[in-house]
């Protein structure tokens, strides 16, 4: 088991890893540095190679894919995830991992929102896209993570271990957060400096159809972790239309003692039973997603006796 692992997913990067790779190795020489490459067209790997990372290869495209496979395979007390790109500084590691050792924590954000973000990112549509994403979040799912789409983070064994990747995009790290947040981990945000892309290198982030998995992202994993509120929404909707629909109709038949808009009546009882339904699908629902928190805090305890038994070996 390794103490400290750098993890670094690549595609293309090849005017930017060697700066990366050497970067870290200067500032943390006792970690370990993987450099998973994605099916590079360019010289990636070699020069990650020369410049002294244990080069490994992911086939499957996309930066989902690449966590999942780096996740399996290494085994460490720290893990440190960052970009091939430079745009992340190397010195700032090691206040990134020290809330692992020092504070226990799950997982550690690396917060470019707060400092040179803003001013660096020369498309505004990014900045946007990472104002809303880290609002929804917070809003919905009652956390304080500063930024959420930073590829700069820390993470301990136990977070590695327990996060089922079910992304295989950029939305990976929109994913790691509200994981971090249903699951009751503790996040820790540390302010870094951000620069943008050196000249010649290219971003992979579709600002668009990226941004709208992002968004999709949100929503279903908002189903799947806060069902009450999801299909409770649903049903509450559904209601108030059949309700509004039905009082003239009920009215008509109080004064009159007929319906004359029998159609009405019918739709505004589907609606009422596709309420009620949704009502309680979202009941049963939670129900089963308290019971999958249990067996996940149990799981907890598992991954401890391992962890430690890993530690032992070494």
């Amino acid at each position: 088991m390794d103490r400290i692992a750098i993890l670094i997913p690549c595609y293309n990067e090849a005017k930017t890893i060697e700066k990366v790779v050497s970067d870290f190795k200067r500032e943390i020489p006792e970690a370990v540095i993987y450099v998973y490459d994605n099916n590079s067209t360019d010289d990636t790997a070699k020069i990650a190679t020369e410049a002294g990372a244990i080069v490994r290869h992911e086939y499957l495209q996309g930066k989902g894919n690449v966590i999942r496979r780096m996740f399996r395979d290494i085994d460490a007390e720290c893990y440190v995830m960052t970009d091939g790109d430079d745009t992340y500084p190397a010195e700032a590691v090691r206040d990134m991992i020290a809330p692992i050792f020092e504070k226990n924590a799950d997982m550690v954000v690396g917060d470019r929102l707060s400092s040179t973000y803003f001013t660096e990112n020369t498309r505004p549509f990014h900045n946007f896209g990472n104002s809303l994403v880290r609002k929804s979040i917070n809003m919905l799912f009652k956390t304080d993570i500063k930024d959420i789409m930073t590829g700069y983070r820390a993470f301990s064994y136990q977070f590695v271990k327990t996060f089922p990747v079910l992304s295989k995009g950029f939305e990976i790290e929109t994913e790691m957060s509200i994981h971090a947040a249903d699951k009751n981990m503790q996040v820790e945000n540390v302010i870094i400096e951000y620069r943008d892309r050196p000249e010649g290198s290219v971003s992979k982030l579709n600002t668009y159809s990226d941004g709208m998995k992002v968004l999709m992202t949100i929503l279903r994993l908002y189903q799947t972790y806060k069902p009450m509120k999801f299909y409770g929404f649903i049903s509450a909707v559904l209601a108030i239309v059949a309700i509004i629909f039905l009082v003239p109709v009920l009215i008509e038949y109080s004064r009159s003692g007929l319906v004359p808009h029998f159609p009405t009546l019918i739709v505004c009882g589907f609606f009422m039973i596709a309420a009620i339904q949704s009502f309680f699908s979202g009941l049963i629902l939670q129900t089963v997603g308290q019971k999958s928190r249990q067996d996940f805090e149990m799981s907890l305890h598992k991954f401890k006796v391992e962890f430690e038994r890993l530690k032992k070996e070494d």
